[in-house]
């Protein structure tokens, strides 16, 4: 079993159970139930409190009661936005297609410098490459999501967004390697087959479906996965170097989902079907849509 407590932050698990199974749940997650799920991939109970503590604070995780009266919690209106606009990039399934780019360029005051690093970093954290000081760019497909982050910070006065298409001077696929790490990308999925693959492997090799284990595994594998494609934002395969691991990490990842996922939500006390991710589906430019 993985070493949760070296690779997978109890934050982030919460979150990671919240989009795959809470926010299906028919009513607020029990906190003895979340201390239940969390145990299973070892978080103990006292890092689920103080964990779930942060995420109200953040505005992530609302304080409900459930029927029966007992202490619970459930998504935020803005955390439900984000895991819906989450689930675009994490369960996309096919090959992305070159449709153009978003651009963002913005213009903050000195006066209010600090929101320029806000900006950046948020935009970072999008999947945007930097094409020059304060001009960035991802895939188009991105620019609901991009829209929705800025205006939920409120910094979207201080930025223009544009779709267009790269016209030179360099080949687009030169200028890539300049707007993105893509050696550092490269990095992280190969980091997620290290952890994964031979998870993956094991499952192959048995016939039965254990929920427990399948939730366990699903669970952190999910956990791996839900960032990558934040840091890798999709490029289109011609822009990126032969044998992009990106193609392995998400064949890998796909096959997980499609073995454990739904086994796993009979111990996560959630219908089997309920939210289950289309991965025939890739959205398209115009589709509506951190933790």
């Amino acid at each position: 079993m993985i070493d949760v407590s070296e690779q997978h932050a109890p934050r982030s698990l919460i979150v990671t159970f919240y989009g795959a199974y809470g926010r299906f749940a028919p009513g607020p997650v029990p906190v003895s139930e979340l201390i239940r799920l969390l145990a299973a991939v070892g978080v103990d109970a006292p890092s689920v409190r103080s964990s779930v503590s942060r995420l109200k604070r953040r505005g992530l995780l609302e304080p409900v009661r459930t029927e029966a009266g007992a202490a619970g919690y459930a998504l935020s209106p803005d955390a439900r936005q984000l895991l819906d606009d989450g689930d675009r990039r994490v369960y996309a399934a096919t090959a992305p297609r070159d449709d153009g780019w978003v651009v963002a360029v913005f213009s903050v005051p000195e006066s209010e410098r600090q929101k320029r690093h806000v900006l950046r970093s948020r935009l970072a954290g999008l999947g945007f490459g930097t094409a020059a000081p304060g001009v960035w760019l991802a895939p188009a497909r991105l620019y609901d999501e991009a829209r929705h982050t800025l205006e939920r910070l409120r910094l979207d006065p201080y930025v223009e967004l544009f779709r267009g298409e790269h016209l030179g001077f360099a080949a687009t696929a030169d200028a890539v390697a300049r707007w993105w790490d893509l050696a550092s990308i490269a990095k992280r999925h190969e980091e997620f087959l290290d952890e994964h693959a031979h998870v993956l492997h094991d499952w192959q090799r048995r016939a039965d479906t254990p929920p427990e284990e399948a939730y366990r595994d699903y669970l952190l594998a999910l956990d791996s996965w839900r960032h990558l494609p934040y840091t890798d934002p999709g490029l289109p395969a011609a822009l990126l170097p032969q044998d992009w691991p990106g193609v392995r990490s998400a064949t890998v990842f796909r096959a997980l989902h499609e073995r454990l996922r739904n086994a796993g939500a009979a111990f996560a006390d959630v219908p089997e079907r309920a939210g289950e991710p289309d991965l025939g589906r890739r959205d398209t430019p115009g589709d509506p849509q951190d933790v």
